[in-house]
């Protein structure tokens, strides 16, 4: 059983065509961010690593999205990182967060270049000073998927993603990456955090810009 509707194809009518003012906890989160303070704690054959990174993450909305009566709003991403002073990209993401208000949800979609995407979820009110995010391996929902050596050699096992808005604008995060690494016993724990600060505003999507035009 489930709390959804019977009727899963009639849309939603008399929503909003600004996506920024209709993000709930997402809103604070649009626009494009630096962070100069990353921190990875990340595997290697002779154990934990730190490794300090400069992020570049750039989040823009995206008109309005209906799944039949579900509606979602959202910001499209991308993060590229590199290691500070160097130019070879160290890490790169792409993915979408996404807000239903009619439930508090909050979903976060993550695809990167190493053959892996995963999605994950939780709950939060319009207001949250704070939310985490979670996904779990092997589940037709909320999970993760890898590519074959990445399962045989680095099976990430769960995702946990935790976003704190600050005072002054700014939002940090921190994630924790949970992996069975081939030959170890125990879970090794690829831990990310950085926290950013606003460069530019987001430009509104493209249904807000017909309106306002």
């Amino acid at each position: 059983m489930s709390d959804f509707p019977q009727d899963i194809y009639t849309e939603p009518s008399g929503y909003s065509l600004d996506t920024l003012a209709c993000l709930g906890p997402l809103r604070r989160m649009a626009g494009v961010w630096t962070g100069r303070r990353g921190l990875d704690v990340k595997p290697k054959a002779d154990g934990p690593r730190k490794q300090a990174y400069v992020e570049r993450l750039e989040l823009q909305p995206i008109d309005p999205v209906t799944n039949g009566p579900q509606l979602l709003y959202g910001l499209r991403y991308h993060t590229h990182i590199t290691k500070p002073e160097q130019v070879k990209t160290y890490h790169e993401q792409v993915g979408y967060w996404l807000w239903e208000p009619a439930t508090g949800g909050v979903v976060h979609t993550l695809t990167i270049p190493r053959g892996q995407v995963a999605m994950a979820a939780g709950q939060a009110s319009a207001e949250a000073d704070h939310f985490e995010l979670h996904a779990t391996q092997g589940l037709d929902t909320w999970g993760i998927c890898s590519s074959p050596f990445l399962d045989h050699a680095f099976k990430t096992t769960a995702f946990r993603i935790r976003v704190d808005f600050h005072d002054d604008g700014s939002w940090s995060y921190e994630e924790d990456t949970v992996l069975q690494i081939r030959g170890r016993d125990e879970p090794f724990h690829h831990v990310d955090r950085n926290h950013l600060e606003r460069v530019a505003e987001a430009t509104p999507n493209p249904l807000a810009r017909v309106k306002a035009g």
